[in-house]
């Protein structure tokens, strides 16, 4: 026997849905308000709870037939107004910024001769102990041959840093990583950077600041570093510099909002790649960056000759930048020393 008030199962889909979306907004809408523009204060704390009260009230309401739709219309309007307010939270390059990402680099370009200023070398004695120095150089376009991938792991196979690193007939690297620009004090946190919190910076380094930092200076927790030189040819690597400092110029004038998912280290590498034809097609590895090498071995970008954990294992480079340390020619050494395992039975 039917019963004639029995929702039918579309109608508990429905319901099931607008629960969830409200939960989503209450809780994406709280934690917009806890940590409002770069800091939290008193005030954002009581808005922020009254905000996900407002949300809990409009959840159950759900329950009470005659109420559902008033409080969620009543919460929609809530929310709209945080939402407006957050997307109105401006970028800036003006505030007290940490040491190590208080100058944006930038390029002055004339023809084939690049001149790139702010590339960060700095001295370290332990990772937050160090002695700041940045210099500018000019580089000729006609001698960038190479590109290579820098794939930095601290918390399993999901998760890593990538760090692009251009190279000038194999004398002159440039490695550039793309990081969020922490204030002063500031720690850096997966969550808040979902929350316009950082501002990005594409850190233009000396390899002996840059990658020696991860192999030889970063100990809690320690980090495994893994050169992966990519396959393209020279005329693409130069498409591929230029639209990255195409970005790094803009910055300097019109900053930009890090985001923990959608500007991060990795989408941004594969949305500078675009300027390829070739380039890969996008792929959920690209979000999840720990994955990203294996999506490259895949697509056959990187060297295939040896099973990819065989490679990563192989190009692993910590025991040969912590020997080359504070040398001059860094760069060279740890390339000559990954070559001479290549040629290893």
């Amino acid at each position: 026997m039917a019963f004639p008030h029995t929702p039918t199962l579309l109608a508990w889909l429905l319901r099931l849905g607008v629960l969830v979306g409200l939960a989503g907004m209450t809780a994406w809408s709280g934690l917009a308000i806890y940590f409002g523009d770069s800091g939290t204060g008193t005030a954002q704390r009581v808005l922020a709870a009254l905000m996900v009260l407002a949300g809990a009230a409009a959840i159950a309401a759900q329950f009470i037939p005659r109420w559902r739709r008033r409080a969620s219309l009543a919460f929609i309007a809530l929310f709209s107004i945080v939402l407006a307010w957050w997307l109105a939270i401006p970028p800036s390059n003006q505030r007290l910024w940490q040491t190590d990402v208080s100058r944006l680099p930038y390029a002055e370009i004339r023809g084939d001769q690049v001149t790139i200023h702010n590339i960060r070398n700095f001295s370290y004695r332990t990772e937050t102990d160090y002695t700041p120095a940045w210099y500018t150089k000019t580089f000729d376009l006609n001698k960038l041959d190479s590109v290579d991938l820098y794939a930095i792991y601290w918390m399993g196979p999901a998760i890593a840093h990538m760090i692009v690193s251009f190279g000038f007939g194999g004398q002159d690297f440039v490695a550039v990583s793309i990081e969020a620009r922490k204030e002063k004090g500031e720690g850096y946190s997966t969550l808040r950077g979902f929350f316009r919190q950082y501002e990005q910076i594409y850190v233009v380094a000396d390899e002996r600041d840059v990658i020696r930092l991860r192999t030889n200076y970063r100990k809690d927790p320690p980090e495994d570093v893994h050169l992966l030189p990519i396959k393209a040819p020279p005329e693409l690597v130069r498409k591929f510099f230029l639209d990255y400092f195409e970005t790094i110029n803009a910055l300097r004038d019109k900053p930009q909002f890090y985001n923990t998912l959608t500007t991060n280290c990795t989408n941004l590498i594969w949305l500078h790649a675009r300027s390829n034809p070739q380039h890969v097609p996008f792929s959920w590895k690209v979000l999840v960056s720990g994955y990203a090498p294996a999506y490259l071995y895949d697509q056959g970008r990187i060297d295939t000759v040896l099973p990819f954990d065989a490679l990563m294992k192989r190009n692993r480079i910590n025991d040969i930048a912590q020997a080359a340390d504070e040398a001059p020619d860094f760069s060279q050494r740890i390339r000559a020393a990954l070559k001479n395992t290549r040629k290893m039975p």
